[in-house]
């Protein structure tokens, strides 16, 4: 079922090359879903530019009309403060404790990535920059087809850490015009200020330009389906953007001493979430072999409908790709630039100096990605797509901006002075040298 290569070019060509979010093929219900709310054949992106379109024209109308023409939903748009509080108390009092546990993770591991302002005072007066926390934040947690509170958990929190005065979240309504309770406890273990009900593209532009009673925040975070992360792209500069989330992928590099069951089960869960990638990097045949059938064993297990979408991935993204040696599998590993680099291989700690390009890097049997989806403690919204090549995960710099300060006196400005007045006439810019003239020699200015 799932791929082996023996070609490294092949694999390139292959199971390493990748097609773009909006590239991806949409599903014919999709298409017909677009053509029916449109009126005629229309791609996501023009769906996601008129809507963008409707709410910065109307706002809050635009909202609702869409809301309803999508999810069928006409409810209220704000969900009560109280009512988080209140799901909290109704769901089983376990998975209260995991969010809660999951919660503590993220705020620890992101407490330590806080950077302080600070200021230079010397002689020629004073350099510094100050580190100031975003005033208000969108975040986006998914919820159309299944709730995911740890993406709200995963994007609040390090917002929360930053010390961001107001978390504004929106999810979409359930088919039963309510947002899941576990996503409402979530979002009142991340204390996060106000809730909408509202999903999708419209979502998106609520938070980018402000709808009624939804505010205008300053930046959006949070994974999303397609039309979302191109409504996302669409409203950045009007609005931050802490990345843009496609689809998932994992990229485990296994030895020949490598727990097949293991592999196999990582391969599967990241298999199982639509449009993913599972590539398996490994010097050994036989255990490309062995993981290949254990897949298919594995596979078997699962539920209908996460082994159809699971076997989909495995069929149409993923792949086992046999390299001479684990050098040429670290360069693939940074050529490909994974969300998620897992090292199932003796002794991994020894090649962490190899890896250039990863969102996160997960050391060992005991270290796999399922646990940073939810409670290792890095923000599981990673970059996709290749972007890790410049991209981080979200991170507690995404919620904060740096103000630089200057406050330089004479003795800074005799030195420097009349090297940005020479500077600024090679560049045509006479007000500005005359600027730095006025301060130099002000009887001549």
């Amino acid at each position: 079922m799932i791929p082996i290569l023996t070609n490294i070019d092949h694999a390139r060509q292959t199971i390493l090359r990748r097609v773009a979010f909006e590239d991806t093929r949409v599903p014919d219900t999709i298409v017909a879903r677009l053509t029916t709310l449109f009126g005629t054949p229309t791609t996501p992106q023009q769906a996601v530019d008129q809507i963008l379109a409707d709410v910065r024209a109307t706002g809050e109308a635009a909202v609702r009309d869409w809301s309803a023409r999508i999810d069928g939903y006409h409810g209220a748009l704000e969900v009560p403060h109280a009512e988080l509080a209140a799901a909290a108390a109704r769901i089983d009092p376990a998975l209260l404790a995991a969010l809660e546990l999951a919660a503590g993770e993220l705020w620890r591991f992101h407490a330590r990535q806080v950077r302080n302002s600070w200021a230079d005072h010397g002689v020629e007066g004073v350099l510094g920059q100050l580190i100031v926390p975003l005033q208000r934040v969108g975040v986006y947690a998914p919820g159309g087809a299944a709730p995911l509170p740890s993406s709200l958990l995963h994007a609040a929190i390090p917002a929360r850490v930053a010390g961001v005065d107001e978390i504004i979240v929106c999810s979409p309504p359930q088919r039963d015009g309510a947002i899941a309770d576990v996503t409402l406890a979530a979002a009142h273990v991340a204390r996060v200020n106000r809730m909408f009900a509202i999903g999708g593209a419209q979502a998106i532009g609520a938070l980018a330009y402000g709808a009624g009673p939804v505010p205008r925040v300053d930046t959006i975070a949070g994974p999303g389906n397609l039309f979302v992360v191109l409504a996302k792209r669409a409203v950045y500069g009007a609005v931050g953007i802490e990345s843009l989330p496609g689809p998932t992928e994992t990229l485990v590099i296994a030895d020949a001493h490598a727990n097949v069951r293991l592999v196999a089960a990582d391969l599967l869960a990241q298999a199982e979430h639509l449009l993913a990638s599972a590539i398996l990097l490994t010097p050994s045949r036989a255990l490309a072999d062995a993981v290949a059938a254990e897949i298919a064993v594995q596979l078997a297990r699962l539920p209908a409908a996460n082994a159809r979408d699971a076997a989909e991935a495995l069929v149409q993204r993923s792949g086992i790709v046999i390299v001479p040696d684990l050098a040429v599998a670290f360069a693939l590993a940074n050529e490909y630039a994974p969300e998620h680099l897992c090292l199932l291989i003796d002794e991994p700690w020894e090649y962490i100096g190899q890896v250039r390009n990863a969102g996160g890097i997960f050391v060992g049997e005991r270290s796999f990605e399922v646990l940073g989806d939810y409670v290792a403690g890095p923000s599981h919204i990673m970059p996709t797509g290749g972007t890790a090549r410049f991209a981080s995960p979200v991170n507690v710099d995404h919620f904060r901006k740096i103000i630089s300060l200057v406050g330089l006196n004479a003795a800074a400005l005799a030195r420097i002075g009349p090297a940005a007045a020479r500077i600024a006439t090679a560049e045509g810019l006479a007000a500005h040298a005359a600027a730095v003239q006025a301060r130099l020699d002000p009887a001549t200015a």
